[in-house]
């Protein structure tokens, strides 16, 4: 059973961003993994420049994000 993440405080993976955006009635799978990456990125930095999500809070997602894409193209994911 998935954690539920009520506190951005909270968020260490791809999975907990995707719980914290759903807490905000945002729900991303487009079957491409990048593509969701890049998503769920800019509606972080909607919550961040809404002032929902502090600076630290904001890179810390980001971070995971990046790193999550980072990981996946060394892998060689292209869809």
């Amino acid at each position: 059973m998935a954690k539920r993440v009520t506190d951005v405080g909270q968020i260490e993976t791809i999975a907990d961003v995707q719980q914290y955006l759903k807490r905000f009635g945002t729900f991303i799978y487009t079957k491409n993994r990048i593509g969701d990456l890049h998503l769920m990125e800019a509606d972080m930095r909607a919550l961040y420049e809404a002032g929902i999500l502090d600076v630290r809070e904001y890179q810390k997602s980001r971070h995971i994000l990046i790193s999550e894409e980072v990981r996946l193209q060394k892998e060689g994911y292209t869809k």
